[in-house]
């Protein structure tokens, strides 16, 4: 067997949101051997710990024998970071570094949408850049339905998945590969369904998208620093989702009601805290009559649940998971192929149910094959489907 990965075996820790301590107790050595392990100070000697460590972790025994280059760059931009235990952080991280490796074979197979960087000015405010996404992607000022499939159209990743925390709303990472222009990850947790929500979510990482250096660690920015960006990421998300002048028109026109804003989120699909706070912003209401209605949520314990977050809904992200099913229905790989592909070619050895899981798809995808729509995928001409 090659040389123990100790980088591995951190890895795999934090993505099962164990502490060395943890680890140490349910595979029955200390946890000093470990910390030693993952620095690469020491090797394991007994089979039966890597065993073990193999079974306590659920990874295959094979993993944390392996080693890979990321695809991955710079920082990972999460919103609610403040309120977000820095160990749940560090799991999605991971997480996210092994959705950019599967992303490596299926770009060697798929022709993606490609993404389009904007070039805009240093000094572009928030309401500048949302207007220039929206010109550049032919939105108009209506409102967007499906936020999703309009991201994956533009060639930005969006997957979903459930999160060990509700603290983790979203997070965004950008990603390269040598067949693909850089393009960016968007992941969400999908603890949550309603499309108001997941569509700020979405349309906040968008502003870190266009907004913010990605060549920074965010861990090194100063509180107030992180702030800032946070509240330009809100303010691009906000103007983004409800373009000033048609939004204006449908605000002005009726009372200042939380009755009237549950009638508006039906049309615009964004919470109706969003939405007055918009209003606020563009001088709609007053800042006393932006409290005032926020207090009358407090009162009927909307702020946690609005009316409605149980019925509008948007589409799941479909990009990555059609990829790969559209890679098993074509012959390209039978389920084990590609596994095997995956760990051989790409350094990544996990379970399939980590695919799953990964990429939000159906219990048992990667054993039989099932029919899927393709989207405007296409499998690379210059690779052999045979």
């Amino acid at each position: 067997m090659d040389h123990f990965n100790g980088e591995r075996l951190k890895k795999a820790r934090i993505y099962r949101g164990m502490t060395v301590s943890e680890l140490a107790e349910k595979v029955g050595c200390k946890r000093q051997t470990l910390s030693m392990y993952e620095i690469a100070k020491s090797q394991p000697t007994d089979e039966n710990l890597v065993i073990n460590i193999s079974h306590a972790l659920n990874f295959p025994k094979k993993f944390f024998y392996q080693d890979f280059g990321s695809n991955t760059n710079g920082t990972v931009y999460f919103r609610s970071l403040l309120t977000t235990n820095k160990k749940y952080r560090n799991e999605q991280i991971i997480k996210i570094e092994m959705i950019a490796q599967v992303f490596s074979l299926l770009s060697d197979y798929i022709e993606f949408p490609e993404f389009q960087p904007l070039n805009l000015y240093d000094d572009c405010t928030p309401e500048e850049c949302a207007l220039a996404v929206r010109r550049a992607w032919n939105l108009g000022d209506r409102p967007i339905d499906n936020l999703v499939s309009i991201v994956e159209n533009h060639g930005i990743l969006v997957t979903s998945f459930q999160t060990s925390t509700n603290d983790v709303d979203a997070f965004s990472r950008f990603v390269e590969t040598a067949e693909t222009p850089p393009t960016y990850i968007i992941a969400y947790s999908n603890n949550k369904t309603s499309a108001s929500r997941i569509h700020f979510d979405i349309a906040h990482e968008l502003g870190h998208i266009y907004m913010h250096d990605w060549s920074d660690d965010i861990e090194d920015l100063s509180k107030e620093e992180f702030k800032a960006r946070e509240i330009q990421a809100n303010e691009f998300a906000a103007a983004f989702l409800l373009p000033e002048s048609s939004f204006r028109n449908d605000a002005e026109r009726g009372p200042q009601t939380i009755a009237y804003y549950k009638q508006l989120k039906k049309k615009w699909k964004v919470s109706i805290a969003a939405m007055i706070r918009r209003s606020e912003k563009l001088g709609i209401i007053s800042k006393e009559e932006y409290q005032t209605l926020i207090r009358i949520m407090q009162r009927r314990g909307q702020r946690k649940e609005e009316p409605l977050d149980d019925i509008l809904m948007t589409a799941s992200p479909s990009l990555l998971k059609t990829s790969i099913m559209m890679l098993l229905q074509e012959g390209v790989f039978s389920p084990r192929e590609f596994m095997d592909e995956l760990s051989e070619m790409y350094g990544l050895c996990i379970n399939p149910e980590e695919i799953e899981y990964l990429f939000d798809l159906p219990s048992g995808t990667l054993a039989p094959n099932k029919i899927i729509e393709f989207n405007n995928l296409q499998i690379r001409a210059n690779k052999s489907t045979t």
